[in-house]
């Protein structure tokens, strides 16, 4: 026998110790003219089992076993034979169990409002057309609960004095920005609005400072041009709103328009007064504070206001300036009142138009694209979330935002839809076109 480390030839005489020795340093062994002599003799084959081999490592298997094969023949040894390893077994995807589901449906104690803006000739106005907002029993558009009882309505704004506004605007509206009856007619018949709000931005003190006597001249002007229902907002002086209230509901007697709005900081009594003796509605605005919201509205009530004639505005920060606290705070006001806290049961306004205040709503940045989309987006996605969280009436500025927002809402008030949903195949959501 000859082996490579220690270079031995001849192993006459050697002992099984020494042999086993010698062995341990061995990597490679030949024999020469060998003849065992034994009573018993074994060889031990551990097979490897492997899942997966490359070409290489197989082809260096078989010729292993062929000379196994060989040497066991030589020896007259017989080789066990070992099973191929089973191939991989491959799951089938289960399927996904079809199953039919039934929405939880609760019951509320509460309920909100009805509030109707406009009055036709037998109701003591002279509107064509009234609008309902309001008389929810549910969370908003929880169909499988109460069907939507009046769908959210979108009110375009409309302005005494024009005030600075994006060009992007300014060019629906070209060619009727001094002319208040044509411009109303193109919010109502062109752009679809459902109303409009007649800001009376004029009467502010640090502008123009209309005296109210006027400004109530020209809303009686408004009100024998137009057939609408329309609503009529100040300055946000707190001192001359209340004035110019006073003498706009006077000549708007009993045509249920809505004063927008009511703050902490003025007479409620004589906003009350106002409201309750002309038949009017008014907005309760608080500052993104529920408390207030509150106080607002009870106030208001003690003083005459009816639920009916009542809409309350948490105020609205627009897209990345403060807008979660402004949804979060609809969606508690809209669950108090329907759990039966009865001076949040009333109607909600959003001011969507408060999106333009955000500076990627009109700035010009080349990177972030052009302005004539970002605006009436971000406006429109302020209205949205609004939406979603109960707002009943939207006071907005473009016409397109206004479109998508009285769109959507149309949809999600149907009571029913008439064309039954495809259904997607969950494996291929990805590349589903819908």
């Amino acid at each position: 026998m000859a082996h490579e480390n220690e270079g031995i030839s001849s192993m006459r005489g050697i002992g099984v110790p020494e042999l086993l020795k010698l062995l341990k340093k061995v990597k490679k062994l030949s024999f020469e003219d060998v003849e065992i002599v034994a009573e018993e003799f074994a060889f031990e084959l551990t097979p490897i089992v492997l899942q997966a081999v490359s070409p290489e490592t197989q082809k260096t298997l078989n010729q292993v076993k062929e000379r196994v094969a060989e040497l066991a023949s030589l020896l007259g040894i017989t080789v066990p034979q070992v099973a191929p390893p089973p191939p991989p077994v491959v799951e089938k995807p289960l399927e996904l169990e079809k199953v039919t589901f039934e929405p939880p449906v609760f019951t509320y104690t509460g309920e909100i409002a009805e509030v109707q803006i406009g009055a036709t000739g037998k109701e003591g106005g002279t509107r064509k057309k009234t609008i309902k907002i309001g008389g929810e029993k549910c969370p908003p558009f929880y169909r499988f609960e109460h069907p939507t009882p009046n769908r959210p309505v979108v009110a375009l704004d409309v302005f005494d004095l024009l005030p600075p506004l994006p060009k992007t605007i300014k060019e629906y509206y070209k060619g009727v920005l001094d002319d208040h009856v044509a411009w109303i007619n193109k919010c109502i018949e062109e752009y679809g609005s459902d109303l409009v709000t007649v800001h009376l931005v004029s009467t502010d003190p640090s502008i123009k400072n209309t005296p109210a006597p006027e400004a109530a001249k020209f809303i009686d002007k408004i009100l024998d041009a137009v057939d609408v229902p329309f609503m009529v907002g100040g300055s946000g002086d707190p001192n001359k709103d209340l004035e110019v209230f006073s003498e706009v509901a006077q000549v708007a007697k009993g045509e249920k328009l809505v004063l927008a709005s009511a703050t902490i900081d003025m007479d409620l009594e004589k906003v009350a007064k106002a409201v309750s003796e002309n038949n009017l509605n008014v907005i309760a605005l608080a500052f993104l504070d529920i408390n207030q919201v509150k106080e607002l509205n009870s106030k208001l009530m003690d003083f005459g206001v009816s639920k009916n004639q009542l809409i309350t505005d948490p105020s609205t920060g627009g897209l990345g300036y403060g807008l979660e606290y402004t949804f979060s705070m609809m969606e508690r006001m809209r669950l108090a009142g329907l759990m039966g806290d009865p001076v949040m049961q009333i109607p909600i306004s959003c001011a969507a138009t408060n999106g333009w205040a955000a500076r990627e709503a009109w700035m010009k940045v080349d990177e972030w694209g052009p302005r004539e989309y970002r605006g009436p987006l971000w406006e429109a996605v302020t209205g949205l979330l609004g939406l979603f969280a109960g707002a009943d009436l939207f006071m907005m500025m473009h016409p397109l935002a206004a479109k998508i927002l009285k769109k959507t809402s149309e949809i999600l008030s149907k009571h029913k839809i008439k064309e039954d949903l495809k259904e997607i195949p969950y494996e291929n959501w990805v590349t589903m076109k819908i």
